[in-house]
């Protein structure tokens, strides 16, 4: 073999490897070129699933949201329905009482209508005079009311049935009271004078009544000098130096405490207490309208049951209560403090109260048939609760 030839076989040798070469370096640059793509593609899709995570949360906490607040609605719907059909369920119930130890039972009834703490709607009016009462439950103006008992019989007598009589809220109030100390039982009253009030009214035929228990002639055996009001007798009684008089709670109270000379002689419910098998004088009663306990009877049962509970919050916590009695304008809170416990303030329902209110009116029917209304009430009249 030729140098020549020699030569050019070396130089194709080297251009073969040369190809080779660059082959091999197109193919690894290729492969790198590849292999950054792929990563780029690998970095990119953390970078939109947490794109997509994030869109998926907020998503999730807008609907929680919009859940929530579609539940406060609907709660907050429901409360209302609660409330407004709480609301529709109470009705407004006008009711009266006098001044005095009648209308005190109810003063914490009073308060806690006034707070909206009753289980319905009670409008109060306090009267001085019975007539306002008496007007206001014949016109239909009042439906429940607390009355002198005899003036429940007349009302009935009057609207021929329009009352029943639902309670005995109070029982004897009037007391023998004497400056000195000759009186200690009904039959020292003989040959005496006595000042009292409510002539031709239910203390006339009490104490008329008291008398004859005891075999004495009111107008024989003694004098009564009767006054036109109670404290036409207190006055009497203040500046006298020796005098007995009848005068009811808290007038009695409001003398002794003027004149530390008087004292209670004779407790005239103990004295009839005796003299009736325990029945005792009813000076106060609850009415109601019979067409208002014809169409509300569960509201007036509800009324007296808070009405029980009044009572016996006046009976428990005198001090309070003689605050409440002057709050609402019965009488002074002083006086009260010290005239309740002598008020005989209580509620008495039912059978027991139809058989102490009708043995009290049929003494009161013998004495003057006209202190009733004119006739014994039916025992319609008694509403007694089964």
């Amino acid at each position: 073999m030729t140098r020549k030839t020699r030569q050019l076989k070396l130089a194709l040798i080297m251009a073969t490897v040369l190809m080779l070469s660059i082959t091999t370096l197109s193919a690894c640059k290729k492969e790198n070129k590849d292999t950054n793509i792929n990563n780029e593609l690998i970095n990119e899709n953390p970078d939109k699933e947490n794109i997509s995570s994030n869109e998926d949360k907020s998503d999730n906490a807008e609907n929680d949201a919009q859940n929530d607040a579609s539940n406060d609605n609907e709660n907050a719907s429901e409360n209302q329905d609660d409330v407004d059909e709480e609301t529709a369920d109470r009705i407004e119930i006008s009711i009266a009482a006098l001044k005095g130890p009648t209308g005190m039972g109810m003063v914490k009834l009073m308060e806690d209508a006034e707070s909206g703490n009753t289980a319905n709607d009670y409008k109060f009016t306090v009267a001085g005079e019975a007539d306002i009462v008496s007007a206001g439950l014949i016109k239909g103006e009042f439906d429940i009311a607390a009355v002198p008992c005899n003036l429940a019989s007349v009302l009935y007598n009057k609207t021929e049935g329009k009352i029943k009589l639902a309670g005995i809220n109070t029982l004897g109030v009037l007391y023998i009271v004497e400056i000195g100390n000759t009186i200690n039982s009904v039959e020292d009253l003989k040959g005496k004078t006595i000042y009292s009030t409510g002539y031709g009214t239910t203390p006339q035929y009490t104490l008329n009544y008291l008398l004859s228990s005891y075999e004495l002639d009111p107008e024989n055996d003694l004098t009564i000098e009767y006054k036109t009001e109670a404290t036409e007798v207190a006055a009497v009684l203040e500046n006298a130096t020796d005098a007995i008089a009848m005068l009811p709670q808290p007038y009695v109270t409001t003398v002794m405490m003027n004149n530390d000379k008087v004292r209670i002689a004779i407790d005239i419910e103990k004295e009839w207490n005796s003299q009736n098998n325990d029945n005792g004088v009813v000076t106060g009663v609850v009415v109601v309208n019979s067409e208002f306990l014809k169409n509300n009877p569960e509201a007036v049962e509800a009324f007296l049951a808070e009405y029980e509970k009044s009572a016996d919050f006046v009976n428990k916590d005198v001090d309070k209560a003689a605050e409440l009695v002057e709050k609402f304008g019965l009488f002074k809170a002083a006086v009260a403090k010290k005239a309740i416990p002598y008020c005989n303030i209580t509620l008495i329902r039912n059978l027991e109260m139809k058989e102490i209110a009708e043995g009290y009116l049929n003494i009161l029917y013998e004495q003057n048939p006209k202190a009733i209304g004119g006739a014994l009430p039916a025992d319609e009249f008694y509403y007694v609760h089964e």
